[in-house]
């Protein structure tokens, strides 16, 4: 005689995003004890920063960029990105695939296509490779907001791209 155990979609929901927080706490862990193995975090990190000088309130944080040995020519890049009161992104696209994790207010997405979206502390979105992500934004025009972007691109590709 065998069991099935199965778990609630709301409990698999719950887990699934539990394993999203200990993989970038892991990620932080480890991008804050072995700087030294971030060789090419500038090169790497200099595209998301180009979004500070379009006045849009948002600043990008590297926090860790790694090459990934059992995925050769890819590349996972972590960094936090602050929101001010009403801050926003300019319309954009990334090389690679892009999780997104919010730590902090609420922010406002639209991909492409899609409908705009309200995501709280503790939520996730994903953009595919050469999505155009129309809406990236703090929802609120009073407090700040942040996430914490998880990059998986090819190496030395420019991970940002403003949408003209």
């Amino acid at each position: 005689m065998s069991a099935t155990f199965r778990l609630s979609p709301m409990l698999e929901g719950r887990l699934f995003y539990l394993a999203i927080v200990a993989g970038l706490a892991c990620a932080l862990v480890m991008g804050k004890a072995l700087p030294a193995t971030m060789d090419a975090r500038p090169a790497i990190i200099e595209p998301l920063c180009a979004n500070s000088i379009t006045g849009s309130q948002d600043v990008v944080e590297p926090i860790s960029s790694h090459a990934l040995p059992n995925v050769a020519g890819k590349r996972v890049t972590i960094v936090r990105v602050f929101y001010g009161p009403g801050g926003f992104t300019p319309a954009h696209q990334h090389a690679g695939s892009v999780t997104a994790y919010i730590t902090k207010g609420e922010i406002r997405s639209q991909l492409a296509g899609g409908p705009v979206e309200t995501f709280g502390v503790g939520q996730s979105f994903f953009e595919p490779p050469g999505a155009t992500h129309l809406v990236s934004a703090n929802a609120s025009m009073t407090e700040p907001a942040e996430l914490i972007a998880v990059f998986v691109a090819d190496e030395g590709a420019q991970l940002t791209t403003l949408v003209k």
